[in-house]
């Protein structure tokens, strides 16, 4: 057993645990996890909604409407506006289930706070857009503006080649001040808690050689610093600067941290079955050529549709059908393999290393843990896809904009407890170096082989305090006697 796991001379907290403290651990995860719910329901929505006046339709081919936005604050940080039609009831029956492609014409300026106008985008802006109706049409963006340099906006929009239209019904949407404040606030929370935990964690491997840590401890060292950076200390330069970079900066981090999470999991489930040298040609690269695949997919797609944006605040993916879906499509099949190869590892693992008793608790609590984080992540996930949250990207549609408060802290809080949770587990002991001491300490041989046996058999929780206590009087025996 010994030669197998050579990493327990930096002892892990998870091998003193009884039941009773895993079942602790698992509730302790599930109060915290619970209170970010609780508190995000009670708080404000993030998106608000600004419903312009319907607007009739006059008759004419084009018409030109002329919309200014409401008063826009740093706290608002992006702005849509939207438009649903209604058709004229004399058509609704042959119009149907109707798909038509339509040209919209914009011009956008913006206002600053003395009524000065300045023109945010001179050009006239043709796009295609498509209808979709049933028994009532869709919702379509007329125009999505990343970050906001003006108190407000007055943006001219025109339609041509659409059916017979009855009504008008535009909407401003952006985010709430009330819910900006909270998620201020609370990934300042998060920054700071995932400090302490970090310096917490490193302290407690102070004393032991790094050559000596476990690999999920190696890992923990790199994926606590990581979410630092997804919690965004930074945050709060998008309310001090007009600029895309804070932006940018806050959806990079996020796709860095979920990607090393992401390999965090196959180099575990991977690297527990084999121990010793582990070598980057056959080890680690198939898993970083996996990933990296993966965090280029998404970060590039975020790019892609940001960089438009600025060039044209009417630009929509869609235009970029061909190129965009072939990028998605690689995405989804990267990220297929990528699962595939996880289950593998999974299974090879649990069958390969289920009668010892070490090993075999490590990939229990992990593979526990890590399920319930990933079906909540389901939940949530499909709760917000299903609510039809507005987008601005593909990094955006899977880690930044929410529909309520309670996604995102619900989502935030997840993966910030899990980490928190895993770096408890994997810390060692207060008195793991005194006991680790003692396992290498050759007069005790036989009492060390014997110990995954007494602790991990059947009298589990009984027998760990009986064992040591054993071992530190034969110790003391040994001492008076030299």
């Amino acid at each position: 057993m010994r030669s197998m796991d050579m990493d327990l001379l930096a002892p892990m907290r998870l091998y003193t645990l009884s039941k009773r403290h895993f079942v602790l651990v698992f509730v302790v995860f599930f109060i915290c996890f619970g209170l970010t719910v609780l508190i995000g329901i009670a708080g404000p929505n993030v998106i608000e909604p600004f419903q312009v006046k319907s607007q009739l339709n006059n008759g004419s081919k084009i018409r030109p409407f002329n919309l200014s936005s409401p008063p826009l604050s740093t706290y608002n940080q992006q702005l849509w506006l939207t438009c649903v039609v209604e058709l004229d009831q004399r058509f609704d029956n042959k119009w149907n289930g109707l798909k038509k492609n339509f040209n919209m014409l914009v011009t956008i300026s913006g206002v600053i706070e003395n009524a000065s106008v300045r023109y945010f985008n001179k050009e006239l802006h043709n796009r295609t857009r498509t209808l979709n109706c049933a028994q009532q049409c869709a919702e379509f963006i007329v125009v999505h503006l990343g970050y906001l340099n003006y108190t407000r906006y007055e943006i001219t929009v025109a339609f041509e080649n659409l059916p017979p239209i009855k009504h008008y019904n535009f909407t401003w949407k952006t985010y709430n001040s009330a819910f900006s404040q909270v998620e201020i606030w609370f990934r300042f929370v998060f920054v700071v808690l995932t400090f302490i935990v970090t310096c917490l964690f490193a302290h407690s491997l102070r004393k032991f050689s790094m050559r000596d840590w476990g690999i999920e401890q190696k890992w923990m060292s790199i994926l606590l610093p990581l979410l630092l950076l997804y919690n965004d200390p930074f945050f709060p330069l998008s309310f001090l600067i007009n600029s895309w970079f804070p932006g940018m900066l806050d959806d990079l981090f996020q796709s860095l941290f979920l990607c090393a999470l992401l390999l965090f999991w196959l180099c575990v489930y991977h690297g527990i079955r084999v121990q010793g040298e582990r070598r980057c040609i056959t080890f680690y690269f198939p898993k970083l050529l996996i990933v990296g695949l993966l965090w280029l997919a998404s970060v590039t797609l975020g790019i892609w549709q940001t960089v438009n944006e600025l060039h044209d605040p009417t630009y929509q993916y869609g235009i970029d059908t061909n190129n965009f879906q072939g990028m998605k499509i690689f995405f989804l099949v990267v990220a297929a393999v990528y699962i595939l190869y996880l289950l593998f590892l999974i299974i090879r693992a649990c069958s390969e290393l289920r009668n010892m008793p070490y090993v075999d608790l490590r990939l229990k609590f992990l593979t526990a843990l890590t399920f319930v984080v990933l079906v909540i992540s389901i939940v949530i996930l499909y709760l917000r896809f299903g609510a039809q949250v507005l987008q601005d990207n593909f990094v955006a549609e899977l880690s930044t904009h929410y529909h309520n408060s309670a996604e995102f802290l619900s989502f935030y809080g997840l993966l910030n407890f899990y980490l928190y949770t895993l770096a408890f587990v994997y810390s060692p002991s207060k008195n793991a170096l005194y006991e680790s001491q003692l396992k290498d300490n050759p007069a005790f041989s036989m009492l060390n082989d014997s110990d995954d046996d007494v602790i991990y058999g059947s009298d589990y929780e009984e027998m760990p305090l009986q064992n040591g206590q054993a071992i530190r009087a034969k110790f003391k025996e040994e001492s008076d006697s030299d």
